[in-house]
């Protein structure tokens, strides 16, 4: 039996100290330490989106990378005009640049989720391996086309230089940038408990379970996927947005297989289906980063051995190792 009560007392654990870490560092006089927290925030949100679909849907998508660099482009492209004075051209349309962070986040947001929709609409239309390649071919497609894209940097890149605004906050303080991050990742996670425990949650959980039923209900399995994949990818396209801005540069690794596969290590590593499990996956993740890569450029050997044993003997993750047992397996 799962213990409740443990697992949500490390969950409030992971919560305490990813934000007192960031105030250590700073009174150490350490900004490399803020900064590493900070992308912890980050990717374990990109995790967050991802373990929606994985950890309550069932779908193991390997596109997601497509929509964490699509939120990072639309950041940086709006960020790039907004600079340079210069409007977006979408004949007949011309769309002004912004440095505003609450403008560009729903922005991120929505294109991240009609790419979700198109691809969704095709992929979900499949199920096992034959998901699995979908999503990757059209996430590739997407790298591709940003690579031959020389408007934008290709595969260069685009520095945005200076991190976009936020109302009454200085963002280029990191502190306060990681508070920004760090806020939108517990109400995301906040966010994503709600809709476990609700009726669309009920909806997915069974979708994942057993097709028929669902439909023997009169609910379409496939509304409740293409729904789900949707607002996964939005939370994966607003990680990309606040990645763009942590880095100050967005390039088309971020919209990599490689990245793809960093997601979806964070959820196995953490969790797959428990809330908090990118957080402690995307931790791990970027603990043994900077311990073992400063070691060697092979570093990710460790990160292999520990997500072997992981898949083999704490099939609930890191989280659901302390919990006591794992929800799926």
């Amino acid at each position: 039996m799962v213990n409740l009560s443990r697992e949500n007392g490390f969950n409030f654990l992971l919560a305490a100290g990813l934000l007192i870490i960031p105030f250590i560092a700073q009174s150490m006089d350490e900004p490399f330490g803020i900064t590493l927290a900070t992308r912890v925030a980050v990717l374990a949100l990109a995790g967050v989106g991802l373990n929606l679909a994985l950890g309550s849907g069932g779908l193991v998508s390997f596109g997601h990378a497509a929509f964490f660099g699509l939120g990072g482009y639309v950041a940086g492209i709006l960020a790039h005009h907004a600079l340079n004075y210069e409007p977006i051209m979408l004949s007949p349309f011309e769309i002004n640049g912004t440095t505003e962070m609450l403008i560009i986040w729903p922005l991120a947001m929505l294109v991240s989720g009609l790419a979700a929709l198109l691809i969704g609409y095709f992929s979900l239309r499949t199920s096992g391996v034959y998901f699995i390649m979908i999503t990757l071919a059209f996430a590739q497609m997407i790298y591709y086309f940003a690579i031959s894209w020389p408007a934008y940097g290709g595969e260069d890149g685009l520095p945005i230089y200076l991190r976009n605004t936020f109302p009454g906050v200085n963002t280029m303080d990191p502190i306060s940038f990681f508070l920004i991050a760090y806020v939108i990742l517990l109400l995301v996670i906040a966010l994503v408990h709600v809709l476990n425990n609700s009726r669309f949650g009920a909806a997915l959980q069974a979708a994942r379970q057993n097709d028929e039923r669902l439909s023997a209900v009169g609910i379409a399995p496939f509304n409740i996927r293409l729904v789900a994949f949707v607002i996964s990818a939005m939370i994966t396209g607003l990680a990309g947005a606040l990645q763009a801005d942590l880095l100050k540069f967005v390039d088309p690794s971020a919209l990599s297989w490689h990245m793809s596969g960093e997601i979806m290590i964070f959820v196995i590593l953490g969790g797959v289906g428990r809330l908090f499990g990118p957080v402690a996956g995307a931790a791990l993740f970027i603990l043994f980063e900077s311990i073992f890569g400063g070691m060697t450029e092979y570093w990710m050997l460790f990160l292999g051995a520990v997500l072997l044993i992981v898949v083999l003997f704490a099939r609930g993750g890191l989280v659901g190792f302390i919990a006591g047992k794992a929800r799926h397996g």
